[in-house]
């Protein structure tokens, strides 16, 4: 495995934590490298948005407040029910192969706690959706949010239950994309992505305590 994939891993697996320093020499140490690719893995995952690095002070893995977060997962609800409506009306067999195909590798990965593929191949699912809506307003509003690090800090933060649950949402959407029915399909997008932010947020209620 890479410097980069295995960094990036233990970022994701919650070892390294948002607001956690990642010292060069340290790390270089746990991972057994230079130096080098250590720097290099750094400014790739900055690129990414998992890690921020600031002069003279070093990097760190980035912090999202949690309104911040709140934010993005309400948004995407929104934007990305719209979608998948819209898919539902003009999907053709051949596109519903697709998304079949997509939903039951994902899922083959979840089984194996492959977090990075699942990752992938859940950003291709939720892509085949907008492409299928033909809206190029919805793709440009999808594309940061799908590919943002809070994604791959959700699924790090999945456990067992959560990514069953995660898997069956994508299989129930291809189903309610099969059968053409819009209302359904949003249903499932919602839910899919509000389960989401429950594993990585915790319970909502915990708001109003503060």
């Amino acid at each position: 495995m890479s410097t980069i994939d295995s960094l990036r891993g233990l970022i994701l697996s919650g070892h390294y934590e948002p607001g956690d320093h990642l010292g060069e020499v340290e790390l270089a140490e746990a991972l057994g490298v230079s130096r080098t690719p250590v720097r290099d893995a750094l400014r790739r995952l900055q690129a990414e948005g998992l890690v921020e690095i600031t002069a003279n002070k070093g990097a760190r893995v980035v912090v999202y407040p949690r309104a911040d977060l709140e934010t993005i997962f309400e948004l995407r609800a929104r934007i990305e029910g719209l979608a998948v409506r819209q898919a539902a009306a003009v999907a053709t067999e051949q596109d519903i192969a697709r998304l079949h195909e997509l939903a039951v590798t994902l899922a083959e990965h979840a089984d194996r706690h492959d977090v990075e593929a699942v990752y992938r191949l859940n950003a291709d699912f939720h892509q085949a959706l907008v492409r299928l809506g033909g809206s190029q307003v919805l793709a440009q509003s999808i594309s940061s949010l799908v590919h943002s690090p809070v994604l791959l800090r959700t699924y790090g933060a999945f456990d067992s239950e959560a990514m069953r649950r995660s898997v069956n949402h994508h299989i129930e959407i291809v189903a309610a994309v099969r059968a053409g029915d819009p209302e359904w399909a949003e249903a499932v997008m919602r839910a899919h992505l509000f389960s989401a932010r429950a594993s990585l947020l915790g319970p909502r209620r915990q708001e109003n305590k503060t």
